[in-house]
């Protein structure tokens, strides 16, 4: 319960740096914080530390879990009382994604969104150049628009014949 003497900045500071601990249940590698789903914390005038995302989509299963997990850092860390607000404007796109977040997308094996005009490209069907995230190869097709989850798509690469999730842009 360490956070009791904390106040003001200090209180928000710490509690931001719980939260860049919060781990995606989809993709365990990113953090929320990598995903760009946290828009604020905030501290309101009767001490209650809210936290506002945004869902990577509107029908996202995993915000549930995110919420709770986003209490359960906070409430070990002593803080509380906790309030998390989901905003859905405007929408999440994965110009949201931290850097450091394609790069654990890419060693995870699950290759980054990349600009929209190639993503349109590669989920019609027409040549793609969606980089392998096993050997970097831009000789990949789609074999279905959904993967393992709803946002990313299932890929093949042509060249290490490894198939690969490909997180869509949005």
């Amino acid at each position: 319960m360490e956070d009791i003497k904390r106040t003001g900045a200090d209180r928000l500071s710490h509690a931001k740096r719980i939260l860049e601990q919060v781990c995606d249940p989809e993709i365990p590698v990113l953090t929320i914080e990598d995903l760009g789903i946290i828009r604020s914390v905030n501290l309101l005038p009767d001490e209650t530390l809210e936290v506002v995302i945004t869902p990577t989509y509107s029908g996202c299963p995993a915000m549930g879990v995110i919420e709770v997990n986003i209490r359960a850092a906070l409430q070990s860390a002593g803080i509380e009382p906790v309030k998390v607000t989901t905003v859905l404007s405007p929408p999440w796109t994965t110009d949201w994604l931290s850097a450091t977040g394609r790069e654990k997308l890419e060693k995870y094996g699950i290759a980054a969104p990349a600009s929209v005009s190639i993503d349109k490209k590669a989920l019609l069907g027409e040549k793609s150049s969606i980089k392998c995230p096993h050997c970097g190869s831009e000789q990949t097709e789609m074999l279905s628009q959904f993967g393992s989850t709803a946002c990313k798509a299932l890929f093949r690469c042509l060249e290490c014949r490894e198939p690969f999730d490909y997180f869509k842009c949005h």
